[in-house]
């Protein structure tokens, strides 16, 4: 009899030991998984950041439409508020991913979503919810906006110097500047000589054009690699520079995780109420070597919204991803290559 009860807790051990060398053994699977965006509350310092554009080439550029310069550093941004009253300046000092389809607002806003992964409590599938974000001045959001006017006395196409690009401190970068994304929103034109009300007041709405710009599109760590073969199914990257363009599916509306959404089918052929192809406009390889046609302007003044993001949907938006001193360079010119400058 007592062998018999003996045995039972013998036995009793060995299945709560089995259990737990289970549950041990599937903790260690879920915390080495990898997947697009980062997990709740993860932030990435990106202090300070460097806002450096520059124009070339009869381009003058101002942050209030009044005040011309060739050159818009972070102080001008930060400060305009002074003598604009209604200017974007958010230049936050830390960014979390957000994702956004390029779409515009009534009030000349970009549509920008937050993401966030969590843990399926049934399936144990992580399941992506996104909530809409709002441009704030200051030192707060996630992510970098801010106006800029341009002003020219002959109409025709910008482009982007070999100069522009993002760049963050070299001991502090692993891979985040691969998941950055410019956009630049076109508000409207006017002449030289008008009101600066009217100049300030420039609002396109939802009919603003928009020109995404994809910086370092050609350059991926091996955890990026990875993340793309394991979450998208893309086993064609290599680590380093040289890889084709990666398509993504921006967020264009807010949900929640009772929507189900895993990441594997965060896209816009699998729930296409929320998501929506996006093919940058301008995609540039690491120290690429010819200039990059921007945008059109008119004779007069341009006000122009520009944003800067990681984006959550890139593949190299993964937790091994991470960033410190960030610099944001923009140089315009009128001349379509270093020879006409």
């Amino acid at each position: 009899m007592k062998k018999n009860k003996k045995k039972k807790e013998q036995a009793k051990k060995r299945r709560l030991l089995l259990s737990l060398l289970l549950l041990v053994g599937t903790g260690i699977f879920l915390g080495t998984s990898t997947y697009a965006w980062f997990t709740a509350n993860q932030t990435v310092a990106v202090n300070p950041i460097d806002v450096n554009v520059a124009t070339q080439s009869g381009l003058q550029i101002s942050a209030d439409g009044q005040n011309w310069k060739s050159i818009l550093t972070t102080t001008d941004i930060t400060s305009a508020s002074g003598t604009y009253a209604d200017a974007k300046n958010q230049l936050p000092t830390q960014m979390v991913p957000v994702s956004s389809a390029g779409i515009m607002n009534a009030d000349g806003t970009m549509e920008m979503f937050l993401g966030e992964v969590n843990s399926d409590e049934d399936s144990g599938n992580f399941v992506l919810a996104a909530t809409k974000e709002k441009d704030a001045n200051g030192t707060t959001g996630n992510y970098v906006v801010y106006d800029m006017f341009l002003r020219t006395e002959t109409a025709g196409p910008v482009y982007l110097t070999t100069n522009s690009g993002i760049t963050f401190a070299d001991d502090q970068d692993n891979g985040l500047k691969n998941a950055t994304r410019v956009a630049f929103a076109v508000l409207g034109n006017t002449t030289s000589d008008d009101d600066i009300e009217n100049i300030q007041d420039l609002n396109a709405g939802v009919a603003a054009p928009v020109t995404i710009w994809e910086p370092n599109m050609d350059a991926h760590t091996s955890y990026g690699v990875a993340n793309a073969r394991d979450t998208y199914g893309n086993g064609d990257l290599v680590a380093g520079t040289g890889n084709d363009p990666v398509a993504y599916d921006g967020i264009k509306l807010g949900f929640g995780t009772e929507q189900g959404i895993t990441l594997g089918n965060a896209n816009a052929t699998e729930a296409g109420t929320y998501f929506q192809a996006v093919t940058p406009k301008i995609q540039t390889e690491v120290g690429f070597s010819e200039y990059k046609e921007l945008v059109n302007l008119s004779k007069g003044v341009t006000k122009i919204r520009v944003y800067f993001w990681v984006e959550g949907q890139d593949v190299d938006c993964e937790n091994n991803a991470s960033g410190g001193n960030i610099t944001f360079n923009l140089q315009i010119s009128r001349n379509a290559s270093a020879d006409g400058a």
